[in-house]
């Protein structure tokens, strides 16, 4: 089956189970991939199609209905974030279920630029990747919002810090990953998210802990503290 802009859902998701791979699915699931609704693709073939089908809302919105985790993610890489409404993000995070769907979907949100009203609404809900995604959202924001000033990333280091406790696995390495992405986005977000880290790897609470000593060990590096021009060494081995 050849896929093109045209293509329907339909046809989308009957050429995804075409492809399944038990090998794949395999592979996903030892990573912590949820794997019960997969078929087995990567996301590189899922980029690819993509490109081929284009992006197109409403089949975007057919997509995640289906359930199935490639046709969600592609839903999520076709969807239009200047057509995707509030509710159709809260329905979506709402039906997240694995790490690397809310990693695509948080992605997206930021494209939209939700990030002002969803990272706080998402990061006080309970449901274990609802807020992840709050902070895949912050993450993702430290990198491609580039244009953003730094304050308003210096801003979202109060809920870091606030939920850095979240002992749940997917939270605490999606607050760990927004504190070290903030860290690494300039000079001037560097010290304050150095600070942080200092002070949560000094926490009694075994969780803050684990996310401190982990951000500072990245922030801390030679190649991070080089890229930012923040060692004599470092700036000669970035203008090399």
């Amino acid at each position: 089956m050849t896929l093109s802009p045209t293509s329907s859902p339909s046809d989308i998701i009957a050429h995804l189970r075409a492809q399944r791979s038990q090998e794949n699915l395999a592979g996903m699931a030892r990573f912590g991939i949820v794997t019960e609704t997969a078929v087995g693709l990567s996301n590189v073939e899922l980029h690819r199609i993509a490109r081929l089908v284009k992006i197109d809302h409403a089949r975007a919105l057919e997509l995640w209905r289906s359930d199935i985790r490639e046709a969600r993610i592609l839903a999520a890489f076709t969807a239009d974030p200047k057509a995707l409404t509030l509710d159709e993000a809260r329905r979506w995070a709402a039906d997240c279920n694995s790490w690397e769907v809310v990693d695509t979907v948080a992605d997206l949100f930021v494209t939209a630029r939700f990030e002002q009203i969803l990272i706080p609404e998402f990061a006080a809900d309970p449901r274990e990747f609802v807020r992840r995604i709050a902070f895949a959202m912050i993450a993702t924001a430290a990198v491609h919002l580039k244009k953003e000033p730094d304050a308003s990333l210096l801003a979202w280091l109060l809920l870091i810090e606030r939920h850095a406790g979240d002992e749940r696995n997917f939270v605490k390495k999606a607050v760990n990953w927004a504190l070290r992405q903030i860290g690494k986005r300039s000079a001037a977000c560097h010290g304050p998210a150095l600070a942080l880290a200092e002070k949560l790897a000094g926490s009694f609470d075994r969780t803050a802990r684990w996310i401190g000593k982990d951000a500072l060990r990245e922030l801390t590096s030679d190649k991070v503290l080089a890229k930012l021009g923040l060692t004599d060494a470092g700036t000669d081995r970035a203008q090399s």
